[in-house]
């Protein structure tokens, strides 16, 4: 059977099925278990038609918004937007990182229940070798993203920014949508224009997408930085970083970016209103994780995975604030439930405004390899604690990674070799790293009083550990076994020497130099890999990136591009 055989059967297979009861997330079906039928379908009422979804998806955004009772700057669109419907303030992401996280959010199930947890997975990094189109992970038969679903029901379907279509999954463009131009950068420029629903047949529902850069505003080639707005004097520095120039930079510029995406946001609102659209579409603003620094992004702190989520439009509650736990896994779910459609069996996340919906007693995020960078860390997430288990408690936690260019993670790593650090910075910035780490959020936000030793705390400990365990053996966290030789045989293709994890020592030996550039490959093969770009730069900011990107617009999309700092000449 060729694949899109394959995907058309999965189709027919999950939207047949009959109703299921909804599901505990604590306890999803096993994947090695057929996936649950489908939920039925919400009719939609004669008299209305079937709303439109827009999700606003932002990248790499902590949620300092005025709405938010930040006071630093102001969001007046964002704040406008969350006056009109809801605002959720426990809401987690599945992981702090973009691929993990939106494979999930895309699946409506963890990204450890189908093997996709691992950062940048299925990108055929060894494209021209003896190892060409190994690891690739192609999703069980009835397990079908929600962009594929919703066409399969009579659903538009677009999105402004397929760069970020970043799943860690095999899957095509053309499977998921109607409308995604292959030369689009970062939104809203088409969505604005009112090009993404254009294409629509009269009457005809959209689920549409917009990527907004977010904390990644102005990174990347010619990109133009963020207007500076925020005196770097004026930021609040949490106590586990160092108060130092740089550090100031990263959360001053975050700033910036963030008064830059609500203008962005305003002109999205904006075009609604104009297109006649304001009235019939559901606005679901969101972030993939946090902002950039090193302790929040990849990291299961609450500024990795502790993100905004405001839902707003018609039949959702107007100015209304929630503190129930709400997982990222629970976006589509709650997606097809505006639309009316079928939840299919596999997603293991909840519609927050079903009839019969019940909050959780708890939330889950993972950590796994970012990069070259192996990790293995889960999350619980409860009404007041945060339980975090390390398995690799051989490692620290500032493991080599691909931010060890930026000038923050120079001045930081050589605070650390000087003894620079204090006691609280010590906690992620030392050489040790705890197996187990209990938090209470309501008394110490930031994370730093490790009460996982503590006596008196000692019947939480073991009901968060309780609680971890039954998830794993439940969802079958496939995160728990290591990676397998394929998937780290292409990261090795992709990284080279970066990879100094003792994982990769027995398959060093293994990889087969690349083609020289310009030789030919197999005609055969060709149309299936992407073009790889060298790009020489003489003392110009430049850092991999790390992509299989169909287009150069695409690229500025995939990874972080800060300056390294300037070489003297005489190094050259």
């Amino acid at each position: 059977m060729t694949r899109t055989l394959f995907i058309l059967a999965a189709v027919v297979l999950g939207s047949v099925a009959a109703p299921a009861s909804a599901a505990d997330p604590a306890s999803p079906a096993k994947p090695a278990s057929p996936a649950k039928p489908a939920s039925a379908a919400k009719p939609p009422s004669a008299a209305k038609p079937r709303p439109d979804v827009l999700w606003i998806y932002l990248e790499d955004v902590s949620g300092w918004f005025s709405c938010w009772g930040e006071k630093l700057i102001e969001t007046p669109h964002i704040d406008r937007l969350a006056a009109q419907g809801t605002r959720f303030t426990r809401f987690y992401t599945s992981a702090g990182v973009c691929s993990a996280t939106r494979s999930a959010v895309m699946l409506g199930a963890m990204q450890t229940t189908f093997g996709v947890h691992h950062h940048r997975s299925s990108r055929n990094n060894a494209a021209g070798t003896k190892h060409d189109g190994i690891g690739m992970i192609h999703l069980p038969a009835g397990v079908v993203p929600l962009p594929q679903w919703c066409r399969t029901h009579g659903v538009y379907t677009f999105n402004e920014g397929r760069g970020k279509d970043d799943f860690n999954f095999v899957f095509r463009h053309e499977d998921f949508y109607d409308h995604c131009p292959a030369a689009s950068g970062w939104g809203p420029a088409l969505t604005v224009a009112g090009d993404c629903w254009r294409g629509r047949r009269p009457g005809q529902p959209f689920f549409g997408q917009v990527q907004l850069a977010g904390g990644k505003y102005g990174l990347g080639r010619d990109a133009t930085p963020p207007p500076r707005v925020v005196d770097r004097a004026a930021v609040p520095v949490p106590p586990y970083y160092p108060d130092i120039p740089e550090v100031r930079e990263e959360i001053g510029r975050h700033y910036d970016c963030l008064v830059k995406t609500d203008e962005q946001v305003g002109e999205i609102l904006a075009a609604l209103e104009r297109d006649g659209l304001a009235d019939s579409t559901v606005v679901i603003l969101f972030s993939d994780h946090g902002y950039g620094l090193h302790r929040h992004k990849q990291f299961l702190y609450e500024g990795g995975i502790h993100m905004p989520l405001i839902v707003a439009g018609p039949g959702i509650p107007r100015g209304q604030v929630r503190d129930d736990l709400v997982s990222s896994i629970d976006v589509a779910p709650t997606t097809l439930g505006i639309l009316g459609l079928p939840i299919p069996g596999h997603m293991e996340g909840r519609d927050v405004f079903a009839a019969e919906y019940e909050p959780r007693e708890f939330v889950v995020a993972a950590r796994d390899r970012c990069d070259y960078t192996i990790e293995r860390i889960r999350a619980v997430v409860t009404k007041k604690y945060k339980y975090l288990r390390n398995y690799l408690t051989d490692r620290p936690y500032m493991q080599p990674s691909y931010k060890d260019p930026w000038p923050v993670s120079i001045r930081l790593r050589e605070m650390m070799a000087r003894g620079e650090m204090n006691d609280v910075q010590k906690i992620f910035f030392g050489d040790t790293k705890p197996a187990e780490e209990l938090y209470d959020l309501d008394n110490d936000p930031h994370e730093i009083v490790n009460l996982a030793g503590d006596p008196a705390h000692a019947a939480e400990l073991e009901r968060h550990r309780k609680l971890l365990a039954g998830w794993i053996a439940t969802t079958g966290d496939k995160g728990q076994e290591p990676e397998d030789d394929a998937g780290l045989i292409q990261v090795l293709y992709e990284w080279g020497d970066k990879c100094v994890n003792p994982e990769y020592d027995r398959l060093r030996g293994q990889i087969e130099p690349r083609p020289a550039p310009g030789r030919r490959r197999p005609k055969a093969a060709a149309a299936k890999r992407p073009t790889i770009l060298f790009v020489l730069t003489d003392d110009q900011p430049v850092t991999t990136v790390g992509c299989c990107a169909e287009r150069l617009d695409n690229l500025a999309m995939r990874d972080d591009h800060r300056p390294l700092p300037k070489r003297p000449r005489a190094a050259m």
